[in-house]
């Protein structure tokens, strides 16, 4: 464990069965709070993510759940009220990114696209809301992405809904000050992931200034100080993590 600092905090992590998602479950297990595991589909990669984080004496649980429906987001929440009594941190990083030509890009991808990023963020942001309020106040952590700054050859759908992100990033910032609920962003740029698919074909035209791609472990770090007591005076922001890579 590397400290207490969100000891008594609840976290709901989506998305969090693989890859950033799973890293920024343990780094905030690690600091202390308990935390919900999602994940869409992937209950054994849900499930060890939990013993990883018991076999070191963290608290988890793991909650299958579509955040982009309405069903899906408020059980996810429930999920967390009833297994641990409150809820503090929400962290919106479920996302798919498939790359598809835009004159093939139909309908029901967009809208598949659309819905787990942004309605999914959306979504479980209002059902999060009277439960954090109900806390005293909490983080909402949106995790946005490099291409929607950069632009992208056939990931229309996902840049536009990682830049609605953005957007909702500053918004909620303003509507949700008032009840202690910081809302930040956290873009991430050209992190080493274990993939289903393809690298994104835009990668390849990008570099660091640091001379390394970064690791899940990189943005878990940055998302759990926001999370923390240091990180509390900052809110409607995004911050890029990508080694240099968006001034390269």
């Amino acid at each position: 464990m590397s400290g207490d600092e969100l000891r008594g905090r609840v976290a709901i992590v989506t998305g969090s069965a693989r890859n950033i998602g799973r890293a920024i479950a343990h780094a905030l297990a690690q600091s202390g709070a308990a935390v919900v595991i999602n994940a869409k589909s992937s209950t054994g990669d849900a499930d060890a993510v939990v013993r990883e984080i018991l076999n070191y004496g963290g608290k988890a649980t793991a909650r299958i759940a579509d955040v982009g429906t309405p069903a899906g987001a408020n059980d996810l929440v429930a999920a967390a009220i009833d297994s641990f009594g409150r809820l503090d941190i929400l962290v919106n990083n479920a996302a798919v990114r498939r790359e598809v030509d835009f004159e093939k890009l139909d309908y029901a991808e967009w809208r598949e696209i659309i819905a787990t990023i942004l309605d999914g963020a959306y979504l479980c942001a209002r059902a999060a809301l009277p439960h954090m309020i109900a806390a005293g106040g909490g983080s909402i952590i949106n995790i946005g992405g490099l291409s929607s700054f950069t632009g992208a050859a056939r990931r229309a759908h996902v840049i536009a809904a990682k830049a609605g992100l953005v957007g909702l990033t500053r918004a909620l910032a303003h509507d949700l000050a008032p009840h202690g609920i910081t809302v930040n962003c956290v873009a991430p740029g050209l992190i080493d992931t274990a993939r289903r698919g393809p690298e994104p074909a835009h990668h390849a035209k990008h570099a660091t200034l640091v001379g390394r791609r970064g690791t899940p472990e990189d943005i878990a770090g940055v998302v759990r100080f926001l999370c923390g007591a240091e990180g509390r005076y900052i809110t409607g922001q995004t911050l890029h993590a990508n080694g240099g890579v968006f001034m390269a």
